[in-house]
């Protein structure tokens, strides 16, 4: 058993990636890793989420006006954990972010156990993410006159129990309805191409997408603000501090992202400076996006109103709000627009992230070793690329995004706890070994709060939710018993003795 928790020395894990044919080239600057956090940040969250998080829904209540609070509260929550993930990059430069920091600090099978989990937060929610991404565009396209065949726009389990006729207008392969969501699909495949081009490449591309999404966020924050009248924020806060916490758990969608900031350490060029700024500065600049548009948006929409809007209106919450205060079809059509780059970017640094966390677990054996094949011309993990391409575009195509997003909240809050806790284990672990970043006020006060404040939206998620996760880590501990942990580098290499070295200092 022992040997299950048997940790990496961060010497060894840092030597396997330098001078080698798998090191990654370090291009990224400070502006680089904060647009990146931005682009990964803002997305479907600002523009999908606030709507239900202000109105409510049949299970909880809403937050009304006071959406600002709850962006600044969830803000706060995730201000303790990107603290922790900060300091812990820096501590452990390398790609992997969350799975690598565990893997040094409460062992093998822990950093198993948050690898598996990870797929949960990038490549599942990236699949909610195309899905949302393809309605959009689909709207978009019908605003030019183009409609597609529905058959190419659903997937098959909505198309059955919403939508006979879809099943019954598509085509038939041995009497099969072939129904599958096309645009979802071409998407991740684009965007898995730009990707194997290049870190680079795709660092230039999120930049000019989160420019144009700041653009049309600007846009809805300029038109609106004129049609802002004071009395529809009263009463700010209709249900309490109970609707403040209920909209702050639905806007954690909305944050999910900053920490894939991490997940480029060994491609900064100067990661003791650059990444506490990526990881730090996206997280505030994105709040304060976020807290100006919901100004802007309670103050447009009564919250009367915001309760008697339907689902799918709730799901455009900035297009229904120009709408309702009668601003110009362009005007919607711009903003609509924006909805459709920022998903772009979301998809693009989620797809980055989960390659290279394959790439991590596959260096240390854990998973199998093409993952961790570097491409020869582009120097990026070419093959973990286009497998999480392949992945996410496949159930993209078949999925329903509500299965999806279930899984998300739960399995990112439950990677952010063991951050937290990452970083007291290996303060009292490596006490001397030098940190170029510190969480402030000790080793135990800001994990902490980080760690309680996760456990504590843990528990407000719904049961499904707890049952999915156990079922995907059930089947993720199959996995490591059948194959990570027959083929672990460090336990094959007879190395495990070394982890004695994580507790000496650094000479």
């Amino acid at each position: 058993m022992s040997s299950l928790f048997v940790t990496k020395p961060v010497e060894q894990l840092i030597a396997e990636t330098q001078g080698s044919e798998r090191s990654l080239r370090r291009v990224l600057g400070p502006v680089d890793l904060i647009a990146l956090g931005i682009g990964a940040t803002i997305g479907a969250g600002i523009f999908a989420t606030i709507g239900t998080a202000a109105a409510g829904d049949a299970v909880r209540p809403g937050a009304g006006p006071a959406l600002i609070l709850s962006f600044v509260l969830t803000a706060v929550v995730c201000a303790f954990t990107g603290l922790c993930y900060a300091e812990l990059a820096l501590l452990v430069p390398v790609s992997g972010s969350a799975y690598t920091f565990t893997y040094v600090t409460l062992g093998e099978v822990v950093a198993w156990i948050i690898g598996w989990d990870l797929i949960i937060e990038y490549a599942i929610g990236n699949v909610a993410v195309a899905i949302s991404w393809a309605n959009y565009c689909n709207t978009l396209l019908a605003g030019f006159g183009l409609d597609l065949p529905r058959w190419l726009t659903v997937d098959y389990r909505t198309a059955a129990q919403k939508m006979p006729e879809v099943l019954a207008a598509a085509p038939h392969v041995f009497g099969v309805p072939v129904v599958f969501n096309l645009l979802a699909i071409g998407i991740v495949a684009v965007l898995s191409v730009v990707l194997v081009w290049g870190v680079r490449a795709s660092s230039r591309a999120t930049t000019v997408m989160v420019v144009i999404k700041l653009l049309v966020l600007g846009l809805f924050v300029v038109v609106g603000v004129r049609f802002i009248k004071p009395e529809n924020w009263h009463p700010f806060a209709p249900n309490g501090f109970a609707g403040i916490a209920a909209g702050a758990a639905i806007v954690f969608f909305a944050y999910i992202g900053f920490d894939a900031v991490s997940t480029c350490a060994e491609e900064t060029r100067r990661p003791g400076r650059d990444l506490p700024i990526g990881i730090l500065g996206s997280l505030v600049a994105s709040t304060l996006i976020y807290v100006v548009v919901a100004v802007v948006f309670t103050g447009l929409v009564p919250f009367p109103a915001l309760q008697s809007m339907t689902s799918s209106d709730q799901a455009e919450p900035l297009t229904v709000a120009l709408r309702y205060v009668g601003r110009s079809n362009t005007t919607i059509g711009l903003v609509a627009f924006g909805s459709v780059v920022a998903h772009t970017a979301v998809l693009l640094v989620f797809q980055l992230g989960q390659a290279r966390i394959f790439m991590a677990m596959a260096r240390d054996g854990l998973l199998p070793q093409s993952l961790a094949r570097i491409h020869p011309r582009f120097r990026t993990p070419h093959v973990a690329t286009i497998l999480t391409g392949i992945g996410v575009g496949v159930l993209a195509a078949v999925s329903n995004i509500d299965e999806m997003v279930d899984l998300t909240n739960i399995g990112t809050l439950f990677a952010f706890l063991l951050v937290c806790l990452g970083v007291s284990v290996l303060r009292f672990k490596a006490p001397d070994r030098p940190r170029p970043f510190r969480v402030p006020f000790g080793p135990i006060l800001v994990p902490a709060l980080g760690a309680f404040f996760c456990l504590g939206m843990i528990a407000h998620l719904p049961k499904t939710s707890w049952i999915r996760f156990g079922l995907w880590l059930a089947v993720g501990l199959v996995v490591y018993t059948l194959y990570g942990y027959r083929h672990s580098k460090l336990r094959t290499n007879g190395s495990s003795q070394a982890a004695s070295a994580l507790t000496r200092p650094s000479t």
